[in-house]
């Protein structure tokens, strides 16, 4: 599994068009194959800073979205955000709630 975070410092009067973007980048990210989930993270103890993480199978699957998509979806954001840090991550054991 690969997982891929953004940390940006956003305004709070940015904050709603941030979440807007964050639903219109998931909902494209969603129909890509490889595509495990995405969340949109508050940072504790830091004011006006926010996450988004992506979850993907593994990192091929997120560099083709990424080419294909990014700038695009860039174009497309309406909220004006600071970008703090790029930060990919690959799972190397975890554990699973039994349902």
């Amino acid at each position: 599994m690969f997982i891929h975070k953004v940390l940006f410092e956003i305004k709070s009067k940015e904050v709603p068009f941030y979440h807007r973007d964050c639903r219109m980048w998931a909902n494209y990210a969603r129909k890509a194959p490889g595509f495990i989930a995405y969340y949109t993270l508050k940072r504790r103890g830091y004011k006006k800073q926010f996450a988004s993480v992506y979850m993907w199978k593994g990192r091929v699957m997120h560099d083709r979205f990424m080419h294909k998509f990014h700038d695009w979806l860039v174009a497309k954001s309406k909220a004006r955000v600071k970008v703090l840090g790029y930060y990919n991550f690959d799972v190397l054991s975890h554990t699973k709630e039994e349902e």
